[in-house]
């Protein structure tokens, strides 16, 4: 699909909780920006919630634009832009593009959430020079995305990239949201990390770390007493990154991409997390070519969504080349 003439499209990052848009313009680059709460996850109500702020960022940018392209999250149609399930909202074969394309009278092009960060981050990010990347996304939970060959993968059911729920603990590990025990992104996201602190609680009878508040306790806090070596918050993050490795080497040995990208919270302890991961994906990756896959930081943050939704937008929907080719 060609170019559209136009200078801007729009990105929109759904989540749970906000809605994030964007004016970006032909270079990856955010011109306009607003975002808004959502409190009620009914249909009606962040149909309401998405017209609101887009007109204000439509407004804003006072110039014709090439579309709407809106990263959500759960498994969908990207043909139609139905939300066939999002556990997020609960919703099942939601109309979501039909209702917003009645509203705003544009095109609208939806896929998911974790899919357009790759797609933003390997168009503008840090997987702009390559053809084979994948991006992790360390968060509440582990979103994913793959480029093979130059493409967006998607799947039979447009629900390829869905790594955090492979088990690398099956018999050991800690339950995970969709049900299975051990899957990566129970032991490995960032809510794994606290899952770890938890429960190594009974070996550090006087650790701070809890600080008489378990229901308070983040990773951000665990990874800052690590960095400081707090004993309780180091044993913890040697677990979490043994359990994160052991999930990139299996990801380097489906796919052998050129470059890994960790991108969510996490990723902000940056050469922190990297000096320890790296070492250990090394040792556990043995059929790849020894460093044909840098693990890297994403480099567009928060971000990558909108960046990646516009940049669908921009295409004419789902993107399989670089923006540039």
């Amino acid at each position: 699909m060609g170019k559209t003439e136009e200078h801007f499209a729009i990105g929109i990052d759904l989540g749970g909780s906000h809605v994030a848009v964007a004016a970006v313009d032909q270079q990856g680059k955010i011109v306009e920006h607003e975002s808004l709460d959502i409190t009620d996850h009914a249909l009606d109500s962040v149909v309401e919630v998405i017209v609101k702020i887009t007109k204000r960022v439509l407004a804003s940018v006072k110039e014709p634009v090439a579309g709407i392209g809106i990263g959500s999250p759960g498994n969908i149609d990207a043909s139609t832009g139905s939300i066939r399930y999002s556990p997020n909202f609960q919703w099942h074969d939601v109309p979501l593009g039909e209702r917003l394309r009645e509203r705003l009278k544009l095109p609208i092009f939806i896929a998911n959430d974790a899919r357009c960060a790759t797609l933003g981050e390997y168009t503008y990010g840090i997987g702009r020079d390559t053809s084979d990347f994948v991006l992790l996304t360390l968060g509440t939970g582990i979103g994913g995305g793959i480029i093979s060959g130059g493409q967006l993968h998607l799947g039979a059911g447009m629900g390829a990239g869905e790594v955090g729920h492979h088990q690398i603990r099956p018999s050991d590990g800690f339950v995970c949201g969709c049900g299975k025990i051990g899957c990566f992104e129970a032991q490995a996201a960032g809510t794994g990390l606290i899952r770890h602190a938890k429960a190594l609680e009974p070996s550090f009878p006087k650790s701070l770390l809890l600080q008489g508040k378990p229901d308070q306790l983040g990773s951000k806090a665990i990874r800052r007493a690590a960095e400081t070596g707090d004993g309780h918050a180091l044993a913890a993050w040697k677990n979490y990154t043994r359990d994160l490795a052991l999930g990139i080497a299996n990801v380097v040995a489906f796919l052998n991409p050129q470059i890994i990208a960790l991108g969510g919270g996490v990723s902000s302890a940056g050469a922190f997390l990297l000096d320890t991961l790296i070492p250990q994906v090394c040792a556990l990756t043995t059929m790849a070519p020894a460093g044909s896959t840098r693990l890297e930081i994403a480099t567009l943050g928060n971000d990558a969504g909108m960046i990646g939704a516009a940049t669908m937008a921009f295409q004419g929907g789902l993107v399989t080349q670089k923006a540039n080719a």
